[in-house]
């Protein structure tokens, strides 16, 4: 059954499409324990594009994986039968929803490495104006928290995406692209928006929104899952090189709805 007890109001789609994140408490509360259970799972059988993002020298661990959930079942199960699709749905004004990916980050206590800012529509192969990220903690956050820019959602020019180890350009022509915001030094030119969250909460973000986050250099770890989900106007587009995730083999054409076998209907209004 799908647990429809955590609703989306109103004022939260409004701040969503506004400011293209909001905080949703409590939205995944009754999922923790599964949660826990499929990052364990995750990161003892970790998949084909497990990273580990701290350069030599550096403190600490910072791992992420993505694309797991049809072998990993409590990520399966988590798409299919939390709120996640209904609030989907309602953020993105959209009659249908599609499971993009799962994505992992942990970043163990003690780690100085960042998340750089960056958005994450470049990196993908789909485009539109129908899409959310849920970033889910379960583990307290304050300082870890996810930290987003305000508006960047509706910016003309898309951000320069870079390898987060090498800091080297993700794709030849950097001319397309906007450099990288650095909200810390600007910050009245780049407004950002943060919440402390408690296991369990939830940010809501578009593809397009500039986001990253600061270190760990707490005693506490910081695992999070990202659930990625498409909207009715989703299509397939091709970019100037490999994408991330790369889907090997997806045999679509730009225009295309992304095949519903790869990326399933999981919810509709």
């Amino acid at each position: 059954m799908v647990d429809l007890a955590a609703c989306v109001t109103r004022q939260q789609v409004e701040a969503y499409q506004k400011d293209g994140a909001v905080f949703l408490p409590g939205l995944f509360a009754g999922w923790t324990d599964t949660i826990i259970a499929g990052i364990e799972r995750n990161m003892r059988e970790p998949g084909p594009y497990a990273a580990e993002n701290t350069k030599p020298g550096e403190s600490g661990r910072f791992f992420d994986d993505y694309c797991n959930w049809n072998r990993i079942p409590e990520f399966e199960k988590i798409i299919f039968e939390s709120a996640a699709a209904k609030a989907a749905a309602t953020l993105m004004r959209s009659e249908r929803v599609q499971i993009f990916h799962d994505h992992v980050l942990v970043k163990e206590a003690g780690t100085a490495g960042t998340t750089p800012w960056h958005q994450d529509s470049p990196y993908y192969f789909v485009a539109g104006e129908q899409t959310v990220s849920f970033w889910i903690p379960v583990d307290p956050v304050n300082e870890t928290t996810l930290r987003l820019i305000t508006g960047s959602h509706k910016w003309k020019k898309p951000v320069l995406p870079t390898r987060w180890l090498s800091e080297e350009n993700f794709y030849p022509h950097e001319h397309e692209y906007r450099p990288v915001p650095d909200p810390d030094a600007e910050p009245d030119k780049y407004p950002t928006v943060e919440w402390s969250m408690q296991p369990g909460d939830a940010v809501a973000f578009d593809f397009k929104t500039v986001h990253g986050a600061r270190g760990n250099l707490g005693k506490v770890n910081r695992r999070a899952l990202s659930l990625r989900f498409v909207g009715d106007d989703a299509r397939y587009v091709e970019r100037a090189g490999p994408t991330s995730p790369p889907f090997p083999g997806h045999g679509m054409q730009p225009g295309q709805r992304l095949r519903e076998d790869w990326f399933p209907f999981v919810g509709w209004h």
